[in-house]
């Protein structure tokens, strides 16, 4: 991951922080999709959000995260996304409209690394401090990251397949993406993990359903129909998990037979935990992570030092810790 030279650029907005400083009083605005704001010309501190999307309920957590710091710290946020995460002109739409509205900083969470890049050289040349969420943008602007280590998070959900299938057998993923970097490396995270670690495990297909539900569950039930002796099925996000859950629901199959592991939270997931139909999955702290790329672009926008990465952590729940309060915290409905 590059970030490039965060000394450097938070050189060139230390002359505009040293004006900003002390006018981060006020209320934390928040302003939703469509709304819109300028600047900082009120003399409160503007920051823009551009998410992947708003169809999962991470994003709405990531989101109450952003709001609950930037009231803390006194400062207006927008923050918006497009309807799917599949939509990545819609969201660079909505990352050039946040660039033209001069904002203090912008946080982008990138849906395609590589198409962000001149829209966010945009932003550097204006001496608008750029930090990222989940996932980056390619280029050398950004100063931080503030996101799971997706490459753990997917060795954690190959160590539980493992255990859960008694170390042998066939296992598949449904991803949700190979274009942006939490698909690739929770994909990569579980491939890795199985070949180093677990010889009699064979991944036999991986297919992506774009974090579609209704794509997702298309693609598990070819995948059952083609490999009888399939022992597990991974599935990377909220949408490719409950896919899976549907097409065994669809086939009839016995609850528990086919092993099923997800990624991330939500009402659905939790609910096919609680009922058997899901053995566990990898939860992020969505709140965490929104709580941190704000405070991120509030301190890179007053000239201060920030992390290039901060791991805001993955976590492994099933039926038989849902209850526990530190996985408790971290899960969202």
């Amino acid at each position: 991951m590059k970030f490039g030279k965060k000394t450097a650029f938070a050189a060139l907005v230390a002359a505009s922080a040293l004006v900003m400083a002390g006018c981060a009083g006020g209320n934390g605005d928040v302003i939703e999709e469509g709304g819109s704001a300028e600047g900082s010309g009120d003399g409160e501190m503007y920051i823009a959000l551009v998410s992947k999307g708003f169809q999962h309920q991470f994003w709405q957590a990531v989101k109450k995260g952003a709001e609950e710091r930037a009231e803390e710290l006194g400062v207006k946020i927008t923050f918006e996304g497009p309807a799917a995460e599949t939509e990545i002109a819609q969201q660079l739409e909505m990352l050039t409209a946040a660039i033209d509205k001069n904002p203090d900083a912008i946080a982008y969470a990138a849906l395609d690394p590589e198409a962000c890049v001149a829209p966010l050289d945009q932003a550097a040349s204006k001496d608008i401090p750029v930090v990222y969420f989940d996932a980056p943008c390619n280029g050398d602007v950004g100063l931080s990251l503030a996101a799971t280590d997706s490459k753990v998070a997917g060795a954690l959900a190959a160590e539980h397949m493992a255990e859960l299938i008694g170390g042998e057998g066939e296992v598949a993923i449904v991803g949700h993406s190979q274009i942006n970097s939490t698909g690739v490396e929770r994909r990569d995270g579980f491939v890795e993990k199985i070949e180093s670690d677990y010889p009699d495990i064979e991944i036999v297909d991986i297919q992506y359903g774009d974090g579609d539900h209704l794509k997702s569950a298309d693609i598990a039930k070819a995948m059952i129909a083609a490999h009888p002796d399939l022992k597990g099925i991974y599935g990377t996000n909220e949408g490719s998990a409950i896919g899976v859950v549907n097409a065994v629901g669809e086939l009839g199959l016995e609850k528990g037979k086919l092993t099923i592991i997800g990624f991330d939270s939500g009402a659905a997931q939790i609910n096919a935990i609680k009922d058997g139909a899901m053995a566990g999955a990898i939860t992020q702290d969505p709140i965490g992570i929104g709580a941190q790329v704000v405070q991120a672009a509030y301190d890179a926008a007053m000239g201060e030092s920030v992390d290039e990465f901060y791991d805001t952590g993955s976590y492994w729940y099933d039926a038989n810790n849902l209850d526990d309060e530190k996985i408790a915290a971290v899960l969202y409905e």
